[in-house]
């Protein structure tokens, strides 16, 4: 089998077909580009979420841990943070002073899933980090989370005091995305619940 073609001069030519990898290969490059000269954070991946009501949802609580758990009527009446955490991801012990901070914020109510982790794995974490928050449901299998959206921990949501999603972060909060990302999305719910 030959890859090339002899024309009436005698040259041989190459089948266009061989060069259809390159001109994908440049498409891409070309979409690629496109995408990072928008100003698009390419990190944000868009949740069908927001705007849209909490999924319904009853966690029972982490044993041994002095808060309740968690139910979907939890989030109604006070701006919430929901937080999606385990013991057992990295970027969660990362992010935890932020939420011990924030957690301080006496106009929201920080609370926390526990996802597909081992109870006392997560009593351990809290115990070492401290326990930011006011409510820990346990979903040790995955399911609520899958019904929230999440693609992997730490992520967070901003809930307004209607249940409402109005804010997805993903990934470790950090200092400065928790001011200049997240407090944004928090006074906004705290604006639209006046």
């Amino acid at each position: 089998m030959t890859t090339t073609v002899e024309n009436k001069t005698g040259r041989r030519r190459p089948r266009l077909i061989f060069l259809l990898p390159l001109g994908f290969f440049v498409a891409l490059a070309l979409i690629f580009l496109m995408r990072l000269e928008s100003g698009v954070d390419p990190s944000a991946i868009p949740s069908a979420l927001v705007g849209q009501s909490a999924p319904e949802f009853d966690l029972p609580p982490l044993e041994g841990v002095t808060v309740p758990g968690l139910k979907r009527a939890d989030l109604d009446g006070k701006v919430t943070l929901v937080n999606v955490f385990a013991s057992w991801c990295a970027p969660c012990r990362q992010e935890h002073p932020v939420l011990e901070k924030l957690a301080k914020d006496n106009r929201i109510r920080l609370v926390g899933i526990n996802y597909k982790d081992q109870p006392e794995n997560a009593r351990r974490f809290l115990g070492d980090l401290g326990n930011p928050y006011a409510a820990i449901g346990v979903d040790r299998q995955g399911r609520t989370t899958i019904d929230w959206g999440v693609y992997g921990v730490p992520e967070s949501f901003v809930v307004g005091a209607d249940g409402i999603i109005r804010y997805k972060f993903i990934g470790p909060l950090s200092d400065e995305t928790a001011a200049n990302l997240l407090m944004p999305e928090i006074e906004k719910a705290l604006a639209a619940g006046r």
